[in-house]
């Protein structure tokens, strides 16, 4: 007679095997530790440490926490987006008679906003793609951002109300992302109209949409971004840099979320990531890191040195280098994630803002 256990348990490993097998092979990608070394020249300014000012930002920040813990579960996603629609300040540029304009536009059937300032040039445009975990976020609770970016590059910024998981899937949100694109060559602020000048950028997971956009692009053989910018982009969604856990205690706004995340095993959160996006983790359209990163526009990351994202753009822009793209990581100490949020009372995000600016000037057509 056959030893049903030896079978039984026979059986049960073939299992488990194939299941390591897919995880490693389908799911996984290819390891990217060799672009886990630092940049020397990243670090911007002498200081070791936040400035003073970053404890006004964590009481604001914790306020925003708080009211996100008070809800119930059934109200949780709400209440996120409407602390993120809200955002930390009324963008002060905003007010009557300052000269800054916030018109809503039909992008391509993708809701949106152009964000100009009184010297807004409407042939140097600007796309952003504002972050949120691809669950939250919207235009209006970025404005401190986008008014600051227009003011700093010139340039009319188009910001998205790309749609918004879990009600949409994450190809639907990416669609979004390319039909703006497109509608932005041939759209300004007036209407209709060639581009002169195009920037791409984005924060957390929009800095990571922004990145996934220009290598797009390059490959439908569209017209290029003179430059792209990303602030504390996510850019892997395997999440395996080492810093998504080494950096948790330090990160503020992600540490307290994402940190319980990544205590689940490394294969059962690629599981969970292949469920949810239903797209495999390492394809390039989520993680653009995984992709061709040769020939792109010029990239400017942006990232803080305590958060749990440093790793991800530390890598990116190494590999970025390695094939042959210019790329520029600048860090700071202490800061939160997306720090830039904070303009109207953070030097560090002031400083951060002024050197988009002059990355978009040196990328600029002459």
């Amino acid at each position: 007679m056959p030893d049903w256990t030896l079978i039984t348990l026979t059986g049960a490993l073939s299992i488990v095997f194939v299941a390591w097998a897919l995880i490693q092979i389908f799911l996984k990608g290819p390891s990217l530790r060799n672009y886990d070394q630092s940049l020397p020249d990243s670090r911007i300014g002498s200081r070791n440490h936040a400035s003073s000012e970053h404890q006004e930002v964590l009481r604001r920040l914790g306020q925003a926490q708080t009211e996100i813990r008070a809800a119930s579960r059934k109200e949780w996603l709400p209440t996120v987006r409407k602390v993120m629609a809200r955002g930390f300040f009324e963008p002060p540029l905003l007010v009557s008679n300052s000269g800054y304009q916030v018109r809503e536009v039909d992008a391509g059937g993708v809701p949106s906003e152009w964000v100009l300032a009184p010297d807004s040039d409407p042939d140097r445009r600007l796309l952003y793609l504002h972050g949120g975990s691809f669950i939250s976020g919207c235009p209006h609770g970025h404005r401190v951002i986008t008014t600051q970016l227009a003011r700093v590059t010139g340039a009319s910024v188009l910001a998205l109300d790309y749609r918004l998981m879990p009600e949409h899937t994450r190809r639907d949100l990416i669609a979004d992302c390319q039909t703006s694109y497109r509608w932005i060559l041939d759209h300004g602020p007036e209407g209709p109209a060639p581009i002169r000048e195009l920037f791409v950028a984005g924060d957390s997971a929009g800095g990571g949409l922004a990145l996934m956009l220009i290598a797009w692009a390059r490959d439908e053989g569209l017209r290029a971004a003179n430059g792209a910018i990303a602030l504390s982009p996510g850019v892997d969604m395997t999440f395996s840099s080492p810093t998504l856990k080494s950096n948790i205690p330090s990160d503020w706004m992600l540490g307290p979320g994402l940190g319980k995340f990544m205590k689940i095993p490394f294969s059962i959160r690629l599981l969970i990531f292949w469920a949810i996006n239903r797209m495999r983790p390492p394809h390039p359209l989520i993680s653009p890191i995984f992709g061709d990163l040769s020939g792109l526009p010029p990239i400017l990351v942006q990232v803080s040195e305590a958060e749990m994202m440093l790793g991800d753009a530390r890598r990116y822009v190494n590999k970025a280098r390695a094939a042959g793209t210019q790329a520029k990581l600048e860090t700071w100490p202490g800061m939160l994630h997306v720090w830039h949020l904070f303009e109207p009372i953070l030097p560090e995000a002031q400083e951060a803002l002024e050197r988009i600016g002059q990355f978009v000037a040196r990328c600029s057509v002459k």
